[in-house]
């Protein structure tokens, strides 16, 4: 059922590749499935240490103002405004026991950045748009063009923040209005089962493991299907951390690279974090070249989200619905 899947080689430069904190394009490895046109699973072409730039940028940066989050939904303005400044000792402290409080960060759930995505009308909509961070649409160009879509434009995205006992219902991602460009998915910390699914709800799907740093690409035919994430899994090598971010940066950074090194102690934080959790980046296209919204009526240009991720469920309890 597994294919080898190819790339264009040609379409990144090395230097851009090691700019984005990848391996050269030829080095990476890319699978189909059968049954699947347009779908590809690339495993971790990331190059030593840079994995952990994007789980510093997830945790750091980008649930900062003025990127919305879950929190912002039934907390004060002032109470989100630094979440890893008010969550780092508590983080570094933590032990084992699930008895003790957890931190913002640890309550973090979703982040949406670019045009941020209405939960309850489940559209975007041109005013309500913050700019997108430079560094992680660099890296989405660069894995769109190596898999034949050059000219990919970053302009939403979707970060959401698991633990074990996180999972993300079945869904299919249809609200950007380009549906010929392609969803882009980056995973990071503990493993998890995804499961690939059909066009319509009701059939099987296809269940795989991902890892961290691996990336799914879903184009084509496969851009419309149904998919799920049932289980967060702890780390196959039945260590705290996978072993691919305990890797160390390399010492030279080519010039304009978009990856900045993380001190000690900002990892430090970020590992205690992974310990537990995932975190997942998906990126999209929303509007094609020259594609502008539809006129809107009646709407107040806010991206109400519900109390929670709409996708996410906690395992003890019922899917979460919209307010």
């Amino acid at each position: 059922q597994v294919f080898k899947s190819q790339l264009s080689i040609s379409s990144v430069s090395d230097q851009d590749a090691y700019r984005a904190g990848l391996q050269p394009v030829s080095q990476w490895k890319a699978y189909g499935l059968n049954g699947y046109p347009g779908f590809i699973f690339i495993p971790n072409p990331f190059l030593p240490g840079c994995q952990r730039h994007w789980v510093k940028q997830c945790l750091k940066l980008y649930p900062e103002k003025p990127n919305i989050c879950n929190l912002d939904l039934h907390m004060a303005p002032e109470k989100t405004i630094d979440l890893w400044g008010q969550s780092k000792e508590q983080l570094r402290r933590k032990g084992s026991s699930k008895r003790e409080p957890r931190s913002l960060l640890e309550k973090l759930r979703w982040v949406t950045l670019g045009y941020h995505y209405n939960w309850d009308t489940k559209k975007y909509s041109a005013n309500h748009h913050t700019p997108f961070p430079s560094d992680l649409a660099f890296l989405s160009e660069q894995v769109a063009a190596a898999c034949g879509f050059r000219g990919f434009q970053a302009q939403a995205g979707i970060l959401n923040y698991y633990h074990f006992d996180s999972s993300l219902g079945i869904h299919v991602d249809e609200s950007e209005l380009d549906h010929s460009r392609p969803l882009l998915s980056f995973s990071f910390g503990q493993s998890s089962i995804f499961l690939l699914g059909g066009l319509k709800r009701e059939e099987a799907p296809t269940a795989m493991f991902m890892h961290s740093g691996d990336i799914m690409v879903m184009s084509g035919f496969s851009r419309l299907l149904y998919h799920a994430v049932p289980r967060v899994l702890p780390n196959p090598e039945g260590t705290a951390l996978p072993s691919c971010l305990d890797q160390a940066l390399s010492s030279d950074l080519p010039a304009g690279s978009v990856i900045e090194r993380s001190s000690d102690e900002d990892w430090q934080v970020c590992a205690k974090y992974l310990q537990s959790s995932r975190i997942n980046m998906t990126i999209r296209q929303v509007l094609a070249e020259g594609q502008k919204f539809p006129e809107e009526c009646g709407t107040n240009g806010r991206g109400q989200a519900p109390s929670e991720d709409s996708h996410h469920q906690n395992s003890r309890a019922k899917r979460h619905k919209p307010n």
